[in-house]
């Protein structure tokens, strides 16, 4: 076995040399059939190993940073987008079958796309133009109309997410590895009345309740949003206008208000 770490990957491969050698004129001292089931019980031994190794890849491949597509972005990470969160809670144990009745939208991304997760902070749009309703139709909010060639799909779910506690002054954070920087951020709430866990997001079910300025490049940004009015399961919807071209992201995090 050879688990093998590089820049931006991890290898798993099984180096294996066999020798054919003729067996009718061999005298086995046990029985052949002793040795042939020896032979398989190493052949079982090597296949375990192997399924031992892969899950550690895994592991190892949710706490590795990223190079490539997802090392050069960001998301909201408090209250968690909903890439991150499955990502943060999952990530190391992905395929855990409790999931399926812990955390069932989380479930259902990671068997639609696990590089949904694994590039949690990828999930963006160019050349938007500032046109944004024109670009991500209703239903596709949560997906950034579906970009990345769909990779994000499951992020438009309609169910019970699982929900950050929110009161009705709260600060969203982002977390921006490339530091581009931001030319602004809008940040909305869904209506009172609005239910994410039976209902598709769409612009219209949206309420602006902040709007930034520039920030300058860095790796963390904080936007207090102050709201009033609002009760139970939201969406938080953020758009993120980043400075070093025209490239937006759209990043819904569900909340709960206290």
């Amino acid at each position: 076995m050879l688990l093998r770490f590089g820049a931006s990957n991890l290898e798993l491969r099984e180096r294996s040399h066999a020798v054919d050698i003729p067996t009718e004129n061999l005298t086995f001292p046990h029985g052949k059939k002793k040795v042939m089931d020896c032979h398989m019980h190493a052949q079982k031994g090597r296949r375990r190993l192997t399924l031992v190794l892969s899950t550690l890849a895994a592991v190892l491949l949710s706490l590795i940073p990223w190079s490539g597509t997802a090392a050069a972005h960001g998301s909201v990470v408090d209250p968690a987008s909903r890439s991150y969160g499955c990502w943060q809670r999952w990530g190391s144990d992905f395929q855990n079958p409790a999931m399926a009745q812990q955390d069932p939208m989380c479930w259902q991304a990671w068997q639609d796309n696990p590089n949904a997760m694994w590039n949690w902070n990828g999930l963006y749009r160019n050349g938007s133009g500032g046109n944004f309703q024109a670009v991500v139709p209703d239903g596709q909010l949560c997906s950034g109309g579906r970009t990345e060639g769909g990779r994000y799909n499951s992020m438009d779910a309609v169910g019970p997410w699982k929900t950050t506690d929110v009161s009705a002054d709260f600060t969203v954070k982002l977390y921006d590895q490339a530091s581009h920087g931001a030319d602004y951020f809008l940040v909305y709430v869904t209506r009172q009345g609005f239910d994410p866990a039976t209902q598709p997001l769409r612009w219209s079910d949206l309420q602006l309740v902040a709007r930034t300025g520039k920030y300058a490049p860095s790796q963390n940004y904080s936007i207090p949003v102050s709201t009033s009015g609002y009760s139970g399961r939201h969406v938080v919807y953020t758009v993120w206008q980043a400075s070093h071209m025209d490239q937006t992201y759209f990043l819904c995090s569900d909340v709960n208000f206290r």
